[in-house]
């Protein structure tokens, strides 16, 4: 039995798990906010090292033989040639890079150009698009920038004390837009296209490559992007899908292989083990459900959703298409929302409140079909987001998704999938684990549930959504 840590330095704060080796236990734990604005998109990361030593207060890694780091992504540390910080840390999904985006997408030649070369098509919140931005409104710092880091990236630097060697791992280097899952290696000309000039870039180091060793001796393992990590302390394989519910919604699934979408509705990632990570967004999610929710007059989701319970599949025929914020999946940005089927018998909240779950669900089953038409399998799929907790959509998802579907209990498991990997890398560099399996831990512990004798009846509700959708959006799909 040994000890192992795992951090997780996100948006906001520092978490950290202290964790068997050998199976997954939770030990100990610690958390602090960071310090400084928590909404803000310029942020020095020294609060990034204030918030991880207030975490570890009261003796907390006492023990500790390795560490592994889970840190946000959508982040850019820009330093100089010294190693020292140009400006503040460029973090968060930055609104301001949204024309610095359009603009590599139009100068690489369109989305397919970016979708082969490296599995993603720019958005402002990619360390790419944030260097185009640097470029073109902080030219004086552009120029200074020498070497480029991503948050985990600069945490493990300075774990180690600053060493000559950076490294990054293939699942944060898979969100940059300048390093490509499919062929594992970066494109330098796309930062050069950005930044206007070359930078050093980390080394990419393998699933259960060591980062390096502290003078104490304690093994840093690679690290990883947040996403990668969670999947990591999920415990997600092959037929494995997340279904994340937050204003806007995700689907990833864990696939053998990248695949460019020529359409950019997927974003390539790399996972945290040597497989892949496909990834498609939508722009709506529970912000479906909290407009739905002031126009009826609930107070809260709970309410809705036993309102929705009250009605019956197909919600008397009412169909809700909830592109209220123009939608990403299919790609719609100009879209609002339509609500279908409106008749004298159909006009009550409880048959609106249901097209609105059923609508949701709806629309990221329309992402789940994105990536299973792509070969990707999907036989579970695991809930993520305090709505999956609503009793209306636990109801409605699995039948509307046709598979079992998997409510994990709240835990950090992206620091419980940076302690798995740091397990990973000690036991690799004792030859007590294969490099090319992580730690057997044990799973999350969840609630499972079944499509049953819903089925059918979630199928036809499915088939009456996207006949809807064909209807008002022809060929969205490209279809």
């Amino acid at each position: 039995m040994g000890i192992v840590a795992g951090l997780d330095s996100s948006a906001e704060f520092t978490r950290i798990v202290v964790c068997d080796t050998d199976t997954g236990a939770v030990l100990r734990q610690g958390y602090a906010a960071h310090p400084g604005e928590p909404k803000a998109v310029d942020v020095d990361p020294q609060s990034w090292l204030l918030s991880l030593g207030e975490a570890a207060t009261g003796g907390i890694l006492e023990g500790v033989e390795a560490i592994g780091v889970s840190a946000q992504q959508h982040g850019v540390v820009p330093l100089d040639a010294q190693g020292g910080l140009v400006r503040p840390a460029l973090v968060r999904n930055d609104k301001r890079a949204q024309v610095a985006a359009a603009d590599l997408v139009e100068s690489l030649g369109g989305r397919q150009a970016w979708a082969e070369a490296v599995g993603c098509v720019p958005g402002p919140g990619q360390a790419v698009a944030k260097l185009r931005w640097l470029a073109r409104t902080e030219p004086e710092h552009a120029r200074r920038v020498a070497m480029i880091l991503q948050p985990h990236d600069w945490l493990v630097w300075q774990l180690l004390g600053r060493p000559a060697r950076r490294t990054t791992d293939r699942g944060a280097a898979s969100g940059t837009g300048y390093w490509s899952a499919r062929t594992g290696a970066y494109r330098p000309d796309l930062v050069e296209l950005a930044l206007g000039h070359q930078a050093v870039l980390p080394e990419v180091l393998g699933p259960a490559e060591a980062a390096g060793t502290t003078p104490e001796g304690l093994l840093i393992s690679a690290g990883t992007g947040e996403t990668m990590a969670a999947a990591l302390g999920l415990g997600l394989g092959p037929g494995d899908a997340v279904v994340s519910l937050g204003a806007s919604g995700s689907v990833m699934a864990v696939h053998h292989e990248a695949l460019a979408d020529p359409n950019g509705m997927i974003t390539s990632f790399a996972d945290a083990t040597g497989m892949h990570l496909p990834v498609v967004h939508t722009s709506n999610a529970v912000r479906a459900l909290r407009g739905t929710a002031e126009m009826l007059g609930a107070e809260s989701l709970e309410e809705l959703s036993a309102l929705a319970l009250k009605s019956t599949p197909g919600a008397s025929g009412l169909v809700l298409l909830p592109y209220l914020e123009g939608e990403r999946t299919p790609s719609l940005p100009h879209a609002a929302g339509t609500l279908s089927g409106l008749r004298r018998e159909s006009m009550k909240p409880e048959h609106l409140a249901r097209a609105a779950f059923e609508g949701m669900l709806c629309a990221l089953g329309d992402a789940l079909d994105v990536l299973r038409g792509r070969g990707v399998e999907v036989r579970r799929i695991f809930l993520l987001g305090a709505a999956a907790s609503l009793p209306a959509v636990q109801a409605l998802a699995p039948a509307l998704f046709g598979a079992q579907v998997v409510v994990p209990q709240p835990a950090d498991y992206a620091a419980l999938g940076a302690a798995r990997q740091a397990a990973w890398a000690l036991g690799a560099a004792r030859g007590t684990l294969s490099p090319s399996a992580p730690p057997a831990w044990q799973g999350a512990a969840a609630q499972i549930l079944e499509p049953g004798d819903e089925l059918s009846a979630g199928q036809a509700v499915r088939q009456q959504y996207v006949a809807t959708r064909e209807q008002i959006h022809p060929g969205a799909f490209g279809g």
